[in-house]
């Protein structure tokens, strides 16, 4: 009950009390949104563009992103930088970041935006881990483990010790996770039973694990947030069956909305000491699911990916 209470008071939040507007000037702040070149990133890029920060939009496709930053050009002027990023392969995840630190010493704010739901349960990403887990929380954390240098400098920079965002999207989903099964994350029977929704819930809790635990680890240095955007009506529902997206899409909100709180984490002032905390809509604090808060679940996981990243 208290679960299906915290689902429907997310899926129905009062009006929001914080907007763009609100958004302080952003001049020489250097930011990465994944997954920008639609939805609610395209959105969270508009936002960042529109206040004066120099964004990398990073995409899997170059066309797409292209385009993508066409628009955001047309409607605010200033013009966002692609990123080349594919998170379902570490070697490129690799490169992307290392595309990034050729250009840019320093990074103020990241945002692990992209994601990936319900895709078929044969979908596996390059190294064969499953597709949502891959992309959703490895490929996120590798990427944000190889930007740590400039995350760290951007800190180190500020006058007043201004430390850098980092926000990962997670979902009302988390809730539904009972557990992080390892044997699933990667290719071979186990994940094989499973189904799509049973591994996105997973991927979506270790969304918030990563985002505390990266809190813990790096709190001096770093604000780690994760959130849960709302109902949205973007893309992401692509792989869902036609009768489920039409239920669905009856109580979804515009994607500008959803933007609000990872816009929110990443540059109001009021964020600068909400460290491992969760964001529900729009731009409040809230509980994750309790599991989000388990320390060894969390150092079990960052071990894990850690020896799992080492290969690549």
């Amino acid at each position: 009950m208290g679960v299906a209470l915290s689902i429907a008071q997310q899926s129905f939040p009062p009006r929001p009390t914080w907007g763009v507007d609100d958004i302080p000037d952003l001049t020489d702040k250097v930011a990465i949104v994944t997954g920008g070149n639609t939805g609610v990133g395209k959105e969270t890029v508009k936002a960042l563009l529109k206040h004066n920060a120099r964004v990398y939009l990073a995409a899997r496709t170059a066309t797409k992103a292209n385009a993508a930053i066409a628009d955001l050009k047309n409607e605010t002027g200033k013009e966002a930088i692609f990123l080349q990023l594919d998170l379902a392969d570490l070697t490129a995840v690799r490169k992307s970041a290392e595309e990034f630190l050729s250009k840019e010493s320093q990074l103020h704010i990241l945002i692990n935006n992209a994601g990936v739901m319900i895709p078929p349960v044969e979908d596996v990403t390059v190294q064969k881990y499953d597709s949502q887990f891959g992309t959703n929380v490895v490929g996120h954390w590798l990427f944000t483990k190889l930007l740590l240098p400039a995350l760290f400098a951007a800190t180190d920079a500020s006058p007043t010790h201004e430390k850098a965002r980092v926000v990962t999207v997670s979902s009302s989903s988390n809730y539904f996770a009972k557990e992080i099964d390892f044997e699933a994350i990667v290719d071979g029977p186990t994940r094989r039973k499973s189904d799509p929704w049973t591994l996105y819930h997973s991927s979506k809790l270790g969304n918030v694990v990563v985002a505390r635990e990266l809190a813990r680890q790096h709190g001096d240095k770093i604000v780690s947030t994760s959130v849960n955007p709302g109902n949205l009506d973007t893309d992401l529902q692509r792989h869902m069956p036609w009768w489920q997206a039409i239920f669905v899409r009856r109580i979804l909100y515009s994607a500008s909305y959803g933007a609000l709180t990872q816009l929110y984490c990443a540059t109001s002032p009021a964020a600068e000491d909400v460290n491992g905390q969760f964001f529900i809509p729009w731009a409040r604090p809230g509980k994750a699911n309790p599991l989000g808060e388990d320390p060894k679940l969390g150092e079990k996981l960052w071990r894990w990916l850690d020896e799992e990243t080492k290969k690549y």
